[in-house]
């Protein structure tokens, strides 16, 4: 009897090998899972997975990035646009590449995005030990500083031995297709393993296919929620982003349709309606309209739809405010189903959804609240056009008409990308999304950096999709070494870059709390430590093109359209630069959110912002 067939290659080698035959299939569709790696090398990775990633270059896309969180980012929006069904992987080197990564992570994590981390380890034998950017624990010799990727991933393995890969790449697999688990994924690789070598059964090897599962409803909490819609007079669905990762948008309208229930999105779920669909309300919350928040206080049932409400959903446990409100909370982890005590379907969005659908045949909401939100709606689209529009072509824009005129420019096809700052909740509010990719808020973990690398991701994605980084100059500060990436690999990225001169969400929020914009200036400090009025000579346009871009100045509404037409019509990375004035009159806050405000203060500011919050927070309730 002769013996299985084996291949004798390195852990790295294997690695490569192996991934570059795992994919997902969903309703019949084969995709690749991992299309491609991102890598910066250094010791702890260039022996093992540098070697094994030019040895098999044609089978494994490599992808040259600058700095390790932006890797991250970059994998975490090409997963976002692929609706999680194909992902990227991050290599990096031992120490400060690798404790890079978590930020990285804990985003990917949160907002349930695949990405596999592939950091560089010490040495398994401990032959050098300590080597080079190794952390040493006086008692857990097998710590490193990977280990800080433990709590914000998904599944978590160091391959201290090369045939330990065979169980814990098939885990890591599992994790990264699983919908309902699905997050950072880490294999920490001790930098002797990576280079051993090992005779690998060929079946580690084989085409492997992973279905992404559709688990429908369960019947009797099928048949429960039927009875609960058809028992609700004031219904509003709150639309999150497992309609948009389940592709769901389609049944999320027929049921609409059907019922005539509205809809009201999170930053995640926007787009799940078309924004000119009569029921679709905008985005819920803090950074909500004022008729989706309306509504919200006075439903008597809040249908969930794949959404895990965060604080901004829910206004800090304020919006929901009829004294009967009860949810129905249809998601894929019973971990979120169960949120505010709700009646749960956990199941696939898809499938729940269709299943309701067909479940509640012949049932619609009453005439008067289809007109009452229809109303509703119609006067928030007059605050949208008042925000957008501007009189004289010739002034300085505001914020609000930076986003109407690329509302003005964009195509359905275009994606819109933004993370931080003050610009989340202007585009929650006031954009009118076409299509269910265009809108990209990464507004779970809210982080600054994040937009242009995504957009790299995305553009891998979706060639030939025109792709836009919306960026303040803060956010631009934090993370702009991703346009030699983008410029390196041709790719024809549009920024807007959005020069506010300060950090002007912080600052803002800073004043409303009684710390009176402290620390949010970007100007000159004089001689006893007071700000100037004068701002820092900082050109980040300037900054933009030595790194390679192509940068368009606009200082007026007209320029402004004309440079975003260009850009969006560029075949290369291109940058529009516009320096923004203040909005006469800012679109307001619709809802509370909770920062807590010192509880006694010897300022004056303070103490007047203590007695707004607690009585805002007087509203807030626990639902049971």
């Amino acid at each position: 009897m002769s013996a299985a067939a084996t291949r004798r290659l390195t852990t790295a080698q294997a690695l490569v090998r192996f991934l570059a035959a795992q994919y997902t299939e969903r309703d019949g569709v084969r995709r690749r899972l991992i299309t491609g790696t991102w890598g910066i090398f250094g010791h702890g990775n260039v022996a093992g997975l540098g070697q094994a990633l030019v040895e098999y270059r044609e089978a494994m896309p490599y992808h040259q990035g600058r700095n390790e969180q932006a890797m991250v980012h970059a994998a975490v929006g090409h997963a976002r646009q692929l609706n999680r069904l194909s992902a990227q992987a991050v290599t990096t080197s031992i120490g400060p590449g690798a404790t890079n990564l978590v930020t990285g992570a804990a985003l990917a994590t949160i907002n349930r995005l695949p990405v596999l981390l592939l950091p560089g380890d010490y040495f398994a034998s401990h032959a050098a030990d300590p080597l080079l950017q190794q952390l040493e624990h006086p008692v857990e010799a097998d710590v490193s500083v990977n280990d800080a990727l433990r709590p914000v991933s998904r599944y978590f393995d160091r391959i201290t031995r090369p045939e330990a890969l065979l169980a814990s790449a098939l885990r890591a697999v599992r994790v990264l297709t699983d919908p309902a688990e699905t997050g950072a994924v880490t294999l920490a690789l001790p930098q002797d393993v990576q280079a051993e070598a090992y005779d690998w059964p060929e079946e580690f090897f084989a085409d492997r296919v992973w279905r992404v599962r559709r688990p429908e409803p369960d019947p009797a909490e099928l048949a429960e929620a039927v009875r609960t819609v058809r028992a609700a007079a004031r219904p509003l669905i709150v639309a999150g982003g497992g309609i948009h990762h389940s592709e769901a948008e389609q049944a999320l309208k027929e049921l609409v349709d059907a019922t005539g229930i509205p809809v009201a999105s999170t930053q995640a779920g926007k787009g799940a309606l078309r924004h000119d669909h009569p029921a679709d309300l905008g985005g819920i919350g803090h950074t909500g309209t004022a008729v989706s928040d309306a509504l919200a206080r006075t439903a008597d049932l809040v249908i969930g739809v794949g959404t895990r409400y965060s604080d901004f959903t829910t206004a800090s446990g304020t919006l929901f405010q009829r004294s009967d409100v009860r949810f129905l909370n249809l998601n894929i982890t019973a971990f979120d189903a169960h949120k505010l005590a709700a009646d749960t379907l956990v199941c696939d969005a898809r499938a729940g959804l269709t299943a309701l659908t067909r479940a509640l045949s012949g049932h619609r909401v009453d005439a008067a609240y289809e007109t009452e939100y229809r109303t509703g709606r119609a006067r928030w689209d007059e605050v949208v056009e008042g925000a957008f529009g501007a009189d004289d072509d010739s002034a300085v824009p505001t914020q609000t008409q930076v986003l109407g005129a690329l509302d003005a420019v964009v195509g359905d096809e275009d994606v819109v990308i933004n993370a931080a700052g003050s610009l989340p909740g202007d585009l929650h509010k006031l954009w009118r999304a076409r299509s269910p990719r265009q809108y990209h808020l990464e507004y779970g973990y809210s982080c600054m950096g994040y937009e242009f690398p995504a957009a790299i991701g995305v553009q891998q994605a979706a060639p030939g999709t025109p792709v836009w980084a919306l960026v303040g100059d803060g956010t631009y500060l934090m993370n702009p070494t991703e346009i030699v990436t983008a410029v390196q690999e041709n790719l024809p990225v549009k920024l807007v870059l959005v020069q506010n001169h300060g950090y002007a969400s912080i600052g803002g929020l800073s004043e409303s709390v009684g710390a009176e914009r402290f620390g949010t200036d970007y100007r000159h400090r004089a001689a006893d430590g007071s700000f100037t009025g004068d701002p820092l000579p900082v050109d980040l346009a300037a900054n933009a093109a030595s790194l390679g871009m192509h940068v368009l100045r606009a200082k007026t509404v007209r320029e402004l359209r004309e440079a975003l037409t260009t850009a969006r019509a560029a075949t290369r990375p291109t940058c529009v630069y516009v320096e923004t004035a203040p909005a006469r009159e800012p679109v307001p806050a619709q809802a509370w959110w909770d920062v807590p405000v010192a509880e006694v203060s010897g300022r004056a500011a303070a103490t007047e912002a203590r007695a707004a919050y607690e009585r805002a927070v007087a509203d807030r309730r626990h639902h049971l």
